[in-house]
């Protein structure tokens, strides 16, 4: 018990003078020892580097998850696996989610059914853009989330509990050296004066014998303030150079990172590519389906051309006379071509994506397809390639 009443004493007595020392330069009234500017520029440095990665990695989160709730429920799983040694599950996605809701619409709605079909398809591409939504998130948090994190809870702790223990053996130093500054100036007087009592208040008495002539207590007194000087500064040094090593580990901090980022962005490329693919295979797709509006727009082409033409028409039952065919005077409408289609025979029109044409029908037409016309060039065009204009 005496032992740490002692120890606790001490330590109160060294947080009560690095307090003054502290104290005192922020008043100009103590000297500070300053650091060389190579120390400072790798101080500055790391203190860059922190703020930079914090705002990084909180930003990279909030990308990867934006919505907070989520965010947060999934760090507090994260954190209750990891306590417990299990592997995180996986989560599924929002795509997948949404996926499944319009497969599931589709069995309702009927899979026969041009609307149920089409929710069978989209709702198989949303599955596989949220796996790879999926996949894409593992990789980003193993690859990039999780060195980062490791710097900030790991290295960073580490350089700041050094860079406290070093400001206050800083401290410690400057404290020795304005203790010893006093005893030189008490010594000199007591030199030029002749007798005088040491002052307690201003350095640390020992058990002087009061008969001793005061130049002689404040020798002694120079002396011990001397040798902790020593020790503090030898203990600062070394402080200070381990402080150092682990500053100038951050430009390898900095190349772990930049291998990091390179594979965030190939991550993040591929995944990209993957949704693009997806998506350009669910309008092939879409394009081969009935399609509900085209084939109603069909239908009332061919009613307004048969009431416009009555009876007379150059279109034969058996064979389609692409060079007879004559636009009807009104029932012709704009068409917007949404992929490429190459003619099979001469009675077809090829189509480029994108480009306008006019279409009408003729009685008699197979309903999959319509007359199309682009310039001087007349033919056949399949309904599932056009988006019909009002």
């Amino acid at each position: 018990m005496d032992f740490n009443v002692k120890k606790l004493a001490s330590g109160a007595g060294v947080f009560f003078t690095r307090a003054v020392q502290f104290t005192e330069e922020k008043f100009g009234q103590a000297e500070k020892t300053e650091l060389d500017a190579h120390f400072e520029n790798l101080l500055s440095r790391a203190d860059c580097t922190k703020l930079w990665t914090e705002k990084i990695y909180r930003q990279t989160e909030a990308l990867l998850q934006p919505n907070p709730i989520d965010h947060t429920g999934a760090r507090i799983e994260e954190f209750l696996y990891e306590k417990l040694d299990r592997k995180v599950p996986s989560r599924i996605t929002n795509g997948e989610l949404l996926g499944q809701y319009m497969q599931d619409a589709a069995k309702e709605f009927g899979p026969g059914t041009p609307y149920g079909s089409t929710l069978i398809e989209v709702g198989e591409c949303e599955r596989r853009l949220g796996a790879a939504e999926r996949e894409f998130l593992q990789t980003s948090a193993i690859s990039f989330l999780t060195p980062l994190r490791n710097f900030l809870e790991g290295d960073w702790r580490t350089i700041s509990k050094e860079r406290r223990l070093l400001e206050n053996l800083r401290l410690d130093l400057d404290a020795c050296k304005t203790r010893l500054k006093k005893a030189k100036v008490a010594e000199a007087k007591a030199g030029c004066d002749g007798e005088m009592a040491p002052d307690f208040q201003e350095t640390r008495p020992r058990n002087y014998v009061l008969s001793a002539s005061a130049s002689a207590l404040w020798s002694e007194e120079v002396d011990k303030a001397e040798h902790e000087l020593r020790v503090a500064q030898t203990e600062f040094d070394r402080q200070a150079e381990v402080t150092r090593l682990l500053l100038e580990g951050i430009s390898s901090t900095h190349v772990n990172h930049l291998r990091c980022l390179h594979e965030f962005v190939e991550a993040q490329a591929a995944y990209h590519k993957q949704c693009h693919f997806h998506m350009q295979e669910l309008q092939k797709e879409l394009g081969r389906l009935p399609n509900a509006f085209a084939l109603n727009a069909t239908h009332t082409i061919a009613t307004t051309g048969s009431a416009t033409e009555g009876l007379s028409s150059p279109v034969e039952t058996d064979t389609l006379k692409i060079e007879e065919v004559q636009a009807p005077a009104t029932g012709t409408r704009k068409a917007k071509v949404l992929y490429d289609y190459d003619a099979a025979d001469s009675s077809e029109l090829s189509l480029l994506a994108d480009e306008l044409i006019t279409v009408y029908t003729v009685p008699g037409m197979d309903s999959d397809w319509l007359i199309g016309e682009r310039g001087n060039q007349k033919g056949k065009v399949p309904v599932t390639y056009l988006e019909l204009l009002s």
